[in-house]
């Protein structure tokens, strides 16, 4: 069903009669990606197929290979030629190949709201259990909010999240070097 491409196999000839989607998300895309891959993030693939042009074949790219596999079976029904890259881009750096970074390496959105929700979590259970029993009170808070983003796809952490400094988009001022480079192994954050 899904074919495999290996690291080789793409240098070898496969990146100049494909084209290379990488299906993870901007910011991870923009730490680290393989030289001439586009970036269309995996929840978006299915309204930009049109993008992809109809006659030339996909490999698809990933940080493992796992959403490359899941956005194959997304493309399955288009009846396209697809290959996922086996290891992703971590098989790509762990090769000794270099990757192109676009901005510093910072953690995707998701990742920080994960993050956020687990230690906030963890804080209120450890909380009701030690100090007061209406901590627990966050925790439910917590899930709420969950649920409420899963179904309206809208998360206020997120914005709030996305405003913090460390998440401002860096902008190079006309005449200094851009932050655009090429990195060697340890060019990816997540």
């Amino acid at each position: 069903m899904d074919a495999f491409v290996t690291v080789s196999q793409l240098q070898k000839g496969w990146s100049k009669r494909a084209l290379l989607v990488d299906v993870r998300s901007v910011s991870e895309f923009a730490a680290g990606h393989i030289a001439g891959a586009v970036n269309i993030p995996m929840d978006q693939i299915e309204g930009r197929v049109a993008d992809l042009g109809a006659d030339i074949p996909l490999v698809l790219i990933c940080q493992s290979g796992k959403r490359a596999q899941i956005t194959a079976k997304l493309l399955e029904p288009c009846g396209r030629q697809i290959a996922i890259l086996e290891g992703g881009t971590k098989s790509w750096i762990a090769s000794g190949h270099a990757v192109v970074a676009s901005v510093k390496t910072r953690w995707s959105l998701e990742r920080q709201v994960r993050l956020g929700t687990g230690f906030l979590t963890l804080v209120g259970a450890v909380l009701a259990l030690s100090v007061r029993p209406s901590w627990l009170y966050l925790c439910g808070l917590i899930g709420l909010g969950l649920t409420f983003a899963g179904l309206t796809d809208f998360c206020p952490m997120a914005l709030i999240l996305e405003r913090m400094p460390w998440n401002r988009r860096s902008y190079c001022s006309l005449g200094r070097p851009s932050s655009e480079g090429v990195l060697g192994r340890s060019g990816t954050g997540s």
